[in-house]
C-alpha cells in the first residue's frame, strides 16, 4: 500500500508540473499581442522612395551612403534675391540677372560722348587712380569709408545730395571689365534710397575698364549716376563712382567730367 500511495503522490506532482508548464505556454490574450512588440519587416523601398519609419537603420554594409553628386543632383537651387547673399550653385552674374532692380544691358544703349579730362585732379594711390576734382559747389570731404570722397552740400528738404567717390572694388571682379561694371552699379544701389531701379543711359569700354552711365529712378525722384571700373594697377581694379539726385540737376553735367576723367595714375 505504501507503494501504492507513493506512485500516486508521484503522479499527482507530475500532473501538477504539467499544469504549470501548459499555463506558461498558453498564448497571452489579444490586446497583450497588441501591445507587445512587433517585429519589423525587411527593408524595402516603398512608392515614395523613403523606407518605413519602423524599419531598422541600414548598415554600411546594407546600403550605400548617397555621393555627393548624387545630393547636389536632387536638391533644388534657390532663387537669388535682390541685395542678398549669392544662394548656393548661383554664380555673381545669374544672381545679377534675376534682380528685378537692374535690367539687361541690350546693344541699344548707346555710348556718350567724352570730353578732354579738367587738369586738377586728386590721387587714389590705394586704387591706382586720379579722377577729377571737381568744382565748386562740390568740396573734398573726410573719404571713411571710401578712398576719396568728393560731395555736394547739403539741399533743405532733400536727404539725398550729389557724391563722388573712389575705392577698391567692393564686388567680386569678373572676367571682362563690363560684366564687372555691371556689378559694381548693382552695388551702387545700397546708396541710393530704398526700392530704386536703373534705367541704362551709356555703356562702353575706356582705358583699361569699363564706363557705365545710368538714372536711378525712386518713386517721384531720381537721380543720375556713373561708375568707371579701371585697372590701376593694384591688387584689385579700381572703381569710381559719382551719383547726383535731380534735387541737384544742374551738377549733372558733372557727371560726364567724371566719365572722362578717371585715368590710371601715373
Amino acid at each position: 500500500m505504501r507503494v501504492v500511495y507513493r506512485g500516486l503522490a508521484v503522479a499527482a506532482a507530475v500532473a501538477a508540473v504539467v499544469a504549470v508548464a501548459v499555463v506558461v505556454v498558453l498564448p497571452p490574450e489579444p490586446d497583450e499581442v497588441a501591445a507587445g512588440p512587433v517585429t519589423a519587416p525587411p527593408a524595402a523601398p516603398s512608392s515614395s522612395g523613403s523606407a518605413p519609419s519602423s524599419a531598422p537603420a541600414a548598415t554600411p554594409s546594407s546600403a550605400p551612403a548617397a555621393t555627393p553628386a548624387a545630393a547636389s543632383t536632387s536638391a533644388p537651387r534657390e532663387t537669388p534675391s535682390p541685395g542678398a547673399s549669392l544662394a548656393p550653385g548661383y554664380t555673381a552674374m545669374e544672381a545679377l540677372y534675376a534682380d528685378p532692380r537692374v535690367p539687361r544691358l541690350t546693344r541699344g544703349v548707346k555710348r556718350m560722348p567724352l570730353r578732354s579730362p579738367g587738369k586738377r585732379f586728386v590721387k587714389d594711390t590705394r586704387t591706382g587712380l586720379a579722377v577729377p576734382k571737381l568744382p565748386r559747389p562740390w568740396k573734398v570731404y573726410r573719404a571713411a569709408p571710401f578712398t576719396t570722397r568728393q560731395a555736394l552740400p547739403k539741399r533743405r528738404g532733400a536727404s539725398p545730395r550729389g557724391m563722388f567717390v573712389t575705392c577698391p572694388l567692393p564686388i567680386m571682379e569678373q572676367k571682362s571689365p563690363r560684366d564687372t561694371a555691371l556689378l559694381a552699379a548693382r552695388w551702387t544701389l545700397n546708396h541710393h534710397p530704398k526700392g530704386s531701379r536703373i534705367t541704362w543711359i551709356a555703356s562702353q569700354p575706356v582705358k583699361r575698364g569699363w564706363l557705365l552711365v545710368y538714372r536711378v529712378a525712386y518713386g517721384k525722384r531720381s537721380s543720375r549716376a556713373a561708375v568707371v571700373v579701371m585697372d590701376g594697377g593694384t591688387s584689385k581694379p579700381g572703381l569710381a563712382f559719382v551719383t547726383v539726385p535731380d534735387s541737384q540737376r544742374k551738377q549733372w553735367r558733372d557727371i560726364g567730367r567724371v566719365a572722362s576723367g578717371v585715368r590710371v595714375l601715373g
